[in-house]
């Protein structure tokens, strides 16, 4: 048995068992609520790839480690510190985190066995990407989804662009925008979530999961369906008309001018909310999500490549917006980044249209093998 489980490197944050045919992967930096480093990162690679040529694996399941007496978090993101740092240094690493975290993005878009995220908690960010790939994404009343990007300065990545395009209307751009955090019954509704599992009823799915006897792909997604029940009521239909009809406008001015000119407490908080993003990364998010809907998810990636690489060389890691978000955030604390510019009137739609511009030529791009 022990030859289903390769080495693992990232000391210990990743968790690695084996049920009969089912391989469990655990994300074990609970007290970073699982953020990913690059060392998780290249662990997953490893046994996703590694059980996919055995046939003795039919299924995987992926979940996030608990904190004893605090919420449950399947995976906050990325590990955003690390970014901070390697920016500054010029970590080569920084490069090398962002290659890789797409590359296991589309692993598990295009897994060849069921793979089932196990989406308790908090799943922002990089969890996001590691979970809306699979084949069944389970979620609790506890779930919380976002993709905050826009308030560190940074754009939703890791798959982000192509899956939120995919959502109905114009909830995509709501939710790039703004890093709005939604609940089970919303994600279902829009495509971003699959099954509801009732939290009380979790510590028995996934002790099944990890000690039931687990016989076949088919046997492991029965252990998940014979717990689902119906999720809490999703958003009124009056909020998917307003995100419909601010989040349809040409342009990012436009949208900040239709929910300035609403009279409603929705809009004005929404307003508020956007007026706390870098004005820049969310005129490149805006544009991302547009072309998402008509992109592949393979040249959804490649983009997002091109683009996180000028989020942080574009104008050196001085002047970066997303160094500047992740400072305020993060690592400083003040909670008070200085935007450049500070309002969208000033952004450049030069500037903006230079992201779009890929730093490698076709044949030189780090995820050109991607199909």
């Amino acid at each position: 048995m022990n030859d289903l489980i390769p080495p693992l490197l990232a000391d210990g944050q990743i968790l690695a068992e084996v049920n009969g045919c089912l391989g469990l992967i655990t994300l074990n930096r609970p007290q970073a609520l699982n953020a990913l480093s690059l060392g998780m990162i290249r662990d997953i690679t490893t046994l996703l790839n590694h059980w996919a040529g055995r046939p003795e694996i039919q299924a995987v399941a992926v979940l996030g480690a608990g904190r004893e007496g605090k919420p449950p978090a399947f995976c906050a993101g990325g590990d955003i510190r690390f970014f901070h740092q390697a920016a500054h240094a010029g970590d080569a690493t920084l490069e090398d985190f962002f290659t890789e975290e797409y590359r296991l993005n589309h692993l598990i878009h295009n897994y060849p066995k069921p793979y089932v995220a196990l989406m308790d908690g908090i799943v922002m960010g990089g969890g996001m990407g590691i979970s809306q790939g699979g084949k069944l994404r389970v979620l609790s009343e506890r779930s919380k989804l976002a993709m905050p990007e826009t308030g560190i300065g940074l754009f939703p990545d890791v798959g982000g662009g192509w899956f939120l395009a995919q959502c109905p209307g114009h909830v995509g751009e709501w939710l790039a925008l703004t890093g709005h955090a939604i609940s089970a019954g919303d994600a279902i509704e829009w495509g971003l979530g699959d099954v509801f599992v009732r939290a009380e009823q979790w510590a028995a799915l996934v002790e099944d999961l990890r000690h039931g006897e687990q016989p076949s792909a088919e046997h492991v997604v029965a252990t998940v369906m014979e717990r689902a029940d119906l999720a809490p009521v999703s958003a009124p239909k009056a909020t998917m008309d307003r995100i419909d009809q601010h989040f349809s406008q040409p342009g990012l001015a436009a949208i900040l001018a239709s929910l300035a000119t609403a009279d409603d407490e929705w809009a004005r908080e929404t307003h508020a909310t956007l007026l706390k993003r870098s004005p820049t990364m969310m005129a490149v998010t805006l544009e991302l999500v547009r072309r998402g809907r008509r992109l592949k998810l393979a040249d959804d990636l490649r983009l997002e490549r091109d683009l996180v690489h000028h989020a942080f060389h574009l104008r050196g890691a001085a002047r970066s917006e997303t160094v500047e978000g992740v400072r305020a955030l993060a690592v400083d604390k003040d909670h008070a980044p200085r935007w450049q510019p500070a309002s969208v009137a000033e952004v450049d739609a030069a500037e903006v249209a230079a992201f779009f511009v890929s730093p490698w030529p076709a044949a030189e791009h780090p995820l050109r093998d991607l199909s």
